[in-house]
């Protein structure tokens, strides 16, 4: 049987034999028609199959009346929207507003009218039916919506994998480096969520986009000269100032990426807050009408000012204590964390205890007190991450060996 063949299906409820038999011979030929003697039957019927697409409800029936009757199936999400109608001999205005007020859809009094009973019956299935294509549309735009982001967010996942792979890939560091700091950022971002300093900042969203965005801190890397980023030994002064650049190289980048997908009215608001161009901005933590800007504002932060120390004596720009972004700040710690920790081609790793000692005592220097509190209270989970994705002498050698094989080295 085709949809439009099936019949839809009326409840008819009346605790009177020859009424019921009246109302199914009238509505049979267009309906199915299902029916019940008493109110409690009539809600075992309504939550039954098939499910009624409408219920004539008669309201003075013994035991439970339709007042009741109507009060159960609008409190259950069954029967919630199934429409009614109650059928009934009580023609007073009140009875009519009270039935209304219930959520009745329409109240006909006895003795009916067949034609009016048809009119008023088949109007309302057509309602009926037209919020049920609503709904079903709403529903299809809801998932489709879904969908759409869930295909959006893996486009984003999968891109910024891609970029922080670039700058891996032309590094001595492996893939693990980045898997690494990016669990060590999330592990002090869910413990600083509820710190007086940070909280206003690490909302859900920031939180989210900090740890998302932590792979790109040396994207900037792809800027630098094969023979100061491969050298295996020790940078000269000049060579060194060369590799500080990095940082700036990176925030540049994803300076142009946001001015290449700014409206005039967002260009200014990230300008005016030192998103775009300048120094460090002054209003750290604002969160953008588009996520997309937000999170470029956040891995320009992470990119650029990394290399920042609580002190001022870091780069490129020397701030100093909370003019250093949040993001930066966290990825600081993460940063120089795995790079004491880890193994390295040209290096073996410093012990932990050796690296957790080193991290207190850049407190207040080097890294803001209260991150490095929160490193210390969950130094076991660093620990538990540095083994879990611990650099192997096959991981090196895989690298190096891809590195070669490129006539990088």
């Amino acid at each position: 049987m085709s949809q439009s063949a099936i019949k839809h299906t009326i409840l008819v409820v009346d605790d009177v034999p020859e009424n019921l038999d009246v109302l199914g011979d009238l509505l049979q030929p267009q309906y199915r028609v299902r029916v019940a003697t008493s109110g409690k039957r009539a809600l075992e019927v309504a939550r039954s199959q098939p499910s009624p697409d409408m219920i004539l409800l008669d309201v003075m029936m013994p035991e439970m009346d339709g007042y009741a009757v109507i009060k159960v199936l609008r409190d259950n999400a069954a029967t919630r929207d199934i429409p009614v109608i109650f059928v009934t001999a009580m023609d007073a205005d009140e009875d009519e507003e009270r039935g209304l007020g219930l959520g009745a859809v329409d109240y006909i009094t006895k003795p009916i009218r067949p034609a009016i009973v048809l009119a008023r019956v088949n109007a309302h299935m057509e309602l009926k039916q037209a919020r049920d294509w609503l709904k079903n549309q709403n529903r299809f735009l809801e998932d489709e919506i879904a969908r759409r982001m869930r295909d959006n967010q893996l486009m984003q996942d999968v891109s910024i994998r891609a970029l922080a792979s670039l700058a891996e890939a032309r590094d001595m560091e492996t893939g693990q480096h980045i898997r690494r700091t990016q669990a060590y950022v999330e592990v002090l971002t869910t413990h600083l969520r509820l710190h007086p300093r940070f909280i206003t900042f690490l909302s859900d969203t920031m939180a989210q986009m900090v740890v998302k965005a932590a792979p790109l801190h040396d994207i900037g890397k792809v800027g630098i000269p094969d023979s100061i980023l491969l050298k295996p030994g020790r940078l000269t002064v000049e060579e060194f100032e060369i590799m500080k650049t990095h940082s700036a190289v990176g925030g540049d980048a994803i300076d142009m990426a946001m001015r290449d997908v700014l409206s005039e009215a967002e260009f200014e608001i990230l300008r005016n807050h030192g998103y775009i161009g300048g120094n460090a901005p002054d209003s750290a933590g604002v969160e953008f009408e588009s996520a997309t800007l937000s999170f470029l504002a956040v891995a320009k932060e992470i990119a650029m000012w990394h290399h920042e120390k609580w002190d001022g004596t870091g780069y490129p720009d020397g701030l100093n204590g909370d003019d250093i972004p949040i993001p930066a700040r966290l990825m600081a710690l993460a940063d120089v964390f795995d790079a004491l920790s880890s193994r390295r081609i040209y290096k073996e790793p410093m012990p932990f205890d050796a690296a957790v000692r080193l991290i207190i005592e850049g407190s207040g220097k080097h890294f803001d007190p209260d991150i490095v509190d929160a490193f210390i209270a969950n130094k076991e989970m660093f620990l538990e991450i540095l083994q879990r994705h611990a650099d192997t002498e096959e991981s090196l050698d895989h690298k190096l060996t891809s590195m070669r094989s490129h006539g990088m080295v």
